[in-house]
This record gives structure tokens, C-alpha cells and sequence, in this order.
């Protein structure tokens, strides 16, 4: 009985070990759609000023801290990652060919014309999000 039952359970960890590793196709093309979603939010990114970490005041009541220069702040990095995921509930497979599939973003899901079903192209979809946060996690 117990042997039975840790071959069960070892069958259950390498389904779900091997279920993300196939769970989405064409993984560089998959990451060239995150990176080109992340170059359009650098290019529609508005300039901040720097960041002003001086909130302490010395002896002579001087502000003490840094100012950091937005473009190289963890913040800027935050911003942008923020919700990138999330757009990429946009991006769906369709057939370029016979054979293979490209990854292409679908602007209206109610009006766009897929070589798949819709319901198939919103798993795509969603593959392709929990895709982005395994990435982003890596």
C-alpha cells in the first residue's frame, strides 16, 4: 500500500513538473513578445524627475540622504514590470503557416479573426501570462 502510494504521488510531482515546461509553445518567441510589450512601455514612459531620498537631518538640521537618479532607480523598474503580466493576457498563438504558429497581439477579442477558436486563444492567452510571471520570476 505504501509503496503504491509514493508512486502515485511521484507520477503527481512530475505532472506538475513537466505541465509549465510544455505549457507554452515556442518559448523565444514567447519571450520576444514579453520584451517587445516591455520596449512599448519604455518608449510610452514619461519622464520623472529624480528621486529625492533626503528625509533625515543632521546635527546642523542639513537634510541627509541621496537623490537618485530615476533612470536607474528600482522604482522605474517596478513601474514598468507592473501589470506587464497582465498585458500579456493580450497576446495569443495564430497559425502563420501550416505548421507553425506565431505569437501576435489581439487588440479586440470580440472583433479579432483567429485561425483558432477564441475559447483556444484565450488559454493561449492566459499560458501566455502565467508564462510572463514564471520569466520575470527567473
Amino acid at each position: 500500500m505504501g509503496r503504491s502510494r509514493s508512486m502515485v504521488m511521484l507520477f503527481m510531482l512530475l505532472i506538475c513538473i513537466a505541465r509549465p515546461i510544455a505549457s507554452i509553445d515556442d518559448k523565444c518567441a514567447a519571450c520576444k513578445a514579453v520584451s517587445v510589450e516591455l520596449e512599448a512601455a519604455l518608449t510610452n514612459e514619461k519622464p520623472k524627475n529624480h528621486l529625492d531620498m533626503r528625509h533625515r537631518l543632521d546635527s546642523r538640521g542639513q537634510r541627509e540622504g541621496k537623490v537618485i537618479d530615476y533612470k536607474v532607480s528600482e522604482l522605474r523598474v517596478v513601474e514598468l514590470l507592473d501589470g506587464l503580466c497582465e498585458r500579456m493576457k493580450d497576446y495569443t498563438l495564430d497559425k502563420a503557416d501550416s505548421s507553425k504558429f506565431k505569437w501576435i497581439k489581439v487588440e479586440d477579442w470580440e472583433s479579432a479573426v483567429l485561425s483558432i477558436e477564441k475559447q483556444e486563444a484565450k488559454a493561449h492567452a492566459k499560458d501566455m501570462s502565467t508564462f510572463c510571471g514564471r520569466y520575470l520570476l527567473n
